[in-house]
């Protein structure tokens, strides 16, 4: 029997760590107070049949990743521009942190411990864009630039187990508006 392919591996390894249970107990103690309020906010609604949050992190994502496009392709006059996706991008996170917040408070067990994974990563890649965004306001663009290629990575694998989460374990899916039709 053929093993399974490295990522699959390692969304396994995630799923089954102790290390991961102890993040998720440490996330839900923190962010208690915020978790309560964001399930009972508009940002976890099943009107659209599925969460918000995967429609959310496109226009984070692409914020981010236009960003180091122009950063690496579009020279010194692309400076002003790659700013400004750091910053809306930077923006554009915290509802998109909010509407995982909130699918993430409705999970257990082995999607938890991803989720919790998936959300320091995207903590993580929030801190980096926000110190790219700082350095470029700084007139540190090459520092900004720094910083933003490692949010794309951290995002990245953040992403992709979101990812997992969504379309290979359902958790996207909001099952009363499943139910209606």
């Amino acid at each position: 029997m053929a093993s399974k392919p490295l990522p699959q591996r390692a969304v396994r390894a995630v799923g089954e760590s102790s290390l991961a249970e102890r993040l998720a107990s440490a996330q839900e103690l923190a962010y208690a107070p915020l978790i309560d309020w964001v399930r009972r906010g508009p940002m976890h609604t099943d009107v659209l049949g599925h969460s918000i949050h995967p429609s959310l992190t496109d226009v984070t994502t692409g914020c981010w990743l236009g960003t180091t496009l122009l950063d690496l392709a579009g020279g010194s006059q692309s400076r002003r521009g790659a700013a400004l996706l750091a910053g809306l991008g930077v923006l554009a996170s915290v509802p998109t942190a909010i509407a995982g917040a909130a699918d993430w408070s409705d999970l257990s067990g082995y999607e938890r411990r991803i989720g919790a994974v998936h959300g320091l990563g995207a903590d993580t890649a929030i801190i980096l864009f926000a110190g790219s965004l700082v350095a470029r306001l700084r007139g540190k663009h090459r520092k900004g630039a720094k910083l933003a290629l490692a949010g794309n990575l951290v995002i990245a694998g953040a992403g992709f187990l979101g990812g997992h989460l969504a379309l290979n374990r359902g958790t996207a899916r909001r099952d009363s508006f499943a139910e209606s039709n």
